[in-house]
């Protein structure tokens, strides 16, 4: 971070040229930038403010960047423009990629529910094998592209994989792994519930597969509109104000979009109603990866891993209440099934955490910095 005490001394009134010395210590970030918007961005990530900015003889931090812009020679102009062609022709075919990818992860996991109901014994363990493979090399194809995707100096500081996948596989086994440990065991369930069957829930999978367009897509609105925002303000603290209803309004758009899915998906597999625990964890898992996309790995990766680690204490719990001694282990547990159902569990645990995350995202994202490209911030 900038040394704000030398900043004063470099913009001291018997300075020559303040800016001058400034862009001195910034000439790399003002180099790479390709308009003064990210010169604005990198010059908050480095802790100068409009205040900051003030003191060399310049309104707000915006206009700092515009002067720092305008000083830096471009000598490859000339050549920028002679592949601009190729450079458009580049950008249509990603833009194309960034809308039909993240339509393949729920076509291929419908595809794959479709071989599961029309198969029976040996082959419809390896229609679901090949269906988890399948729906898992989609969604990594999907996320490495477009608005979603993490830049390579990120991908090995984010580790929520491991944690998400925790939670998917809850979404599915989970409330029918609860019910049957506050039930007792398998011989507890109601009748036609112990068939053999593992009761599982597919409906939340297939929605939030094909949740992964609406995402993508919502993510790169958010992008867009925070970029113009960026734009058209005149100081940090006015990008701030005006890019939080952007953000709350992506994250709204998006829940409506998962909720149409999930209203969709379930009358073809026999599910429910719109389940609460869908939409939260979908939430939960859009705003961790739009944060984590702008570089703010750690609040995603503890509260996923907090979140999972509660789920998988809520059955836990009640199975160690079976020991003896241990009966008061159980009691939260079984008394908030006895009440909500066992959806209450990840409706909590996930809404908890979406609600932590979206108010962390708030702060951070609302940053002219958060939106500077990974080889920027440095």
């Amino acid at each position: 971070m900038t040394d704000l005490s030398e900043l004063d001394r470099g913009a001291a009134p018997g300075a020559a040229d303040p800016v001058k010395v400034l862009l001195h210590r910034h000439r790399e970030l003002c180099e790479r930038a390709v308009d003064p918007l990210e010169i604005a961005a990198g010059l908050e990530a480095h802790g100068i403010t409009d205040r900051t900015a003030a003191r060399f003889r310049h309104r707000d931090v915006f206009s700092l960047a515009e002067e720092l812009y305008a000083r830096v020679p471009r000598d490859a102009d000339t050549a920028a423009d002679a592949s601009a062609a190729p450079a458009r022709e580049g950008d249509r075919r990603r833009s194309v990629a960034v809308l039909l990818l993240p339509l393949l992860p729920g076509t291929l996991c419908a595809a794959a529910l479709i071989a599961l109901a029309r198969t029976h014994g040996q082959t419809r363990l390896y229609a679901a094998a090949a269906g988890v493979v399948a729906v898992a090399l989609a969604l990594r194809a999907a996320l490495r592209r477009g608005p979603l995707a993490l830049p390579d100096a990120l991908a090995s500081r984010s580790a929520t994989g491991s944690w998400t996948c925790w939670l998917l596989v809850y979404a599915v086994l989970g409330d029918g792994l609860l019910r049957t440990a506050v039930a007792g065991g398998p011989d507890g369930l109601p009748d036609g519930t112990a068939d053999g069957d593992w009761p599982v829930a597919l409906a939340p999978l297939l929605a939030l597969t094909l949740a992964v367009a609406p995402a993508t897509w919502t993510a790169g609105l958010f992008l867009a509109h925070a970029r113009r925002k960026l734009a058209a303000s005149r100081g940090l603290e006015d990008f701030a104000a005006s890019v939080r209803p952007v953000l709350l309004g992506a994250v709204a758009l998006f829940l409506g979009a998962l909720a149409a899915l999930v209203v969709l998906c379930a009358p073809f597999l026999d599910a429910g109603p719109v389940s609460p625990a869908v939409l939260a964890l979908g939430v939960l898992l859009f705003v961790a990866r739009l944060l984590t996309v702008h570089g703010f790995t750690h609040a995603p990766r503890v509260i996923l891993m907090l979140t999972a680690v509660a789920q998988v204490l809520a059955p836990a719990t009640v199975f160690a209440a079976r020991l003896p001694g241990c009966a008061a282990l159980g009691a939260p547990v079984e008394a908030l099934t006895a009440a909500s159902g066992p959806s209450a569990v990840p409706v909590l645990t996930c809404g908890a955490g979406a609600l932590t995350l979206l108010v962390h995202a708030s702060r951070t994202l609302a940053r002219a910095s958060a939106h500077l490209r990974p080889e920027q911030a440095r």
